[in-house]
Formats: C-alpha cells, sequence, structure tokens
C-alpha cells in the first residue's frame, strides 16, 4: 500500500481523533445484541459474540453494559429489536460503496442513507449492484514494535492465513471469512494482540477519482457511518497519502 491506502488503512488512520468514537459504544452493544440472538448467549460457542465482547471491552465498554445487551439478545431483559440489513450505492467518483446496518425501522433507514447519498453527490442504488466486487475476508493488524518482518512471515505461515502485508504503518494479515475467529484465537494464545482487527468485506478492485470526487467521497463516507443505525461501511474508495492527509 506504499503511496496509497485502501478503506480499511483509510478508516484506522481517520479513528484516532474522529468525532463518531462517542458513538462507538452503542454499536458495539447492538452488535453484541444481534450476535447473542442469533447464537444464543454464549460466547464460548458463539465466535461471533465472542469477538463482539472482545471488541467491546477493547473500546472499554462496562462490563454491566455488556452483560445487559446479551440479556437483551437472549430476551431475559426488553429492548429494541434490530435486524440486520445491507444498502448499496454509488459515491461521487464511481466509488462503489456497501453499508451494513442494524435496525428497528427499514423505512427511517432508507430514508436517511438516501438523503445522505443525495447530498453527497452520490445515489442509493438497487440490492445486488456492488456487493459482487467485494468478497468477506478478515483483516487482522498487528503491531511492528518487537515483531520483525522475519518474525512476522514465520507467524502467518505458522496461522496459514490466506495474505499478509508488510507494508504501511502495521503488518496486516488477510484470512478467510471461515478462518478469521480461528486466526484471532491463535494469537490470543500465543500472547499477540492485534492493533485493529476486521471482519470486513473488502474490494476486489478499487477506483482513484481525481481529487475533488475523492474529497466529496471521504465526506460522504464520513456521513453515513455517522448515521446511527450504520454499523459497517465498505467502500472500493482508493486515495494517495495526501489526499487523505488533507481530508484529516
Amino acid at each position: 500500500m506504499s503511496g496509497h491506502s485502501k478503506w480499511s488503512t483509510i478508516k484506522r488512520k481517520k479513528a484516532v481523533t474522529d468525532a463518531r468514537r462517542a458513538k462507538l459504544w452503542t454499536k458495539l452493544l447492538k452488535e453484541i445484541t444481534v450476535s447473542a440472538r442469533l447464537g444464543g448467549g454464549d460466547p464460548e460457542a458463539d465466535p461471533r459474540l465472542r469477538s463482539a465482547i472482545a471488541d467491546a471491552r477493547t473500546a472499554n465498554v462496562p462490563s454491566d453494559n455488556i452483560e445487559r445487551a446479551i440479556q437483551k439478545g437472549t430476551g431475559d431483559l426488553e429492548g429494541s429489536s434490530y435486524e440486520e440489513v445491507s444498502y448499496e450505492g454509488y459515491g461521487p467518483g464511481g466509488v462503489a460503496i456497501l453499508i451494513e446496518a442494524m435496525t428497528d425501522n427499514r423505512n427511517r433507514t432508507v430514508a436517511e442513507l438516501r438523503h445522505l447519498f443525495t447530498r453527497h453527490g452520490g445515489n442509493l442504488a438497487e440490492s445486488g449492484a456492488v456487493a459482487w466486487m467485494f468478497e468477506r475476508q478478515g483483516i487482522i493488524a498487528l503491531p511492528r514494535k518487537g515483531l520483525s518482518e522475519e518474525a512476522f512471515i514465520e507467524l502467518a505461515l505458522e496461522l496459514g492465513v490466506d495474505d499478509l502485508s508488510t507494508e504501511g504503518e502495521d503488518y496486516e494479515l488477510y484470512t478467510g471469512a471461515d478462518t478469521y475467529h480461528q486466526t484471532l484465537d491463535a494469537l490470543e494464545e500465543r500472547g499477540i494482540q492485534p492493533v485493529d482487527k476486521e471482519f470486513a468485506m473488502t474490494p476486489q478492485s478499487t477506483v482513484e477519482p481525481e481529487r475533488d470526487q475523492a474529497m466529496k467521497s471521504l465526506r460522504l463516507l464520513d456521513a453515513l457511518e455517522d448515521n446511527d443505525d450504520v454499523q459497517h461501511v465498505w467502500a472500493n474508495l482508493e486515495v494517495d497519502d495526501e489526499v487523505l492527509a488533507t481530508a484529516e
């Protein structure tokens, strides 16, 4: 990624100072609630719930909040009934955008998202318009400190990951959808704490719009991620570091 930044890396860089971090707990707790509802509430038997709880703890969400979210999912406590929905669209410059949301009101959510796309020069598309451009993949970032490049490559081979990257600020491991949680467990057993991790929808190809269009797309992606119902936003946007620095 030398000279360019994929969307997963863009989000990691922006997260340091991002005002939306104030909404992070709500999104994490929604994920716990839905995971508990789908998987039964036992993190030992449900990798998705286990990962959601780990993410919440990393973000310093209090244990009481986590437990209540689990109980809402299992029905032991009353709470909103969230459903998972996805939306697709295009940003300025032809950027493909895939959105994962959790909502208790589909009509409200789609109206709000359509407004954001229109306001920022994009458009909400029909189901299937861009989803085919993305593939589910695990992305795990590891710190360089205390881990040489040679040791990192040996670790990646031991873990049997699909791919790796030694470029950028952190090392990155790429796993298949069915081995993501296993890889995280293996890292935990080795006492290795990821800098960041995502069960992501990664684009199979990227587009790099001209500067003005790239800036508009970044503003659209920011607005989408700031929506209360949106859990994740994926895009095939690629921008150079100079444009990203300006956006920050």
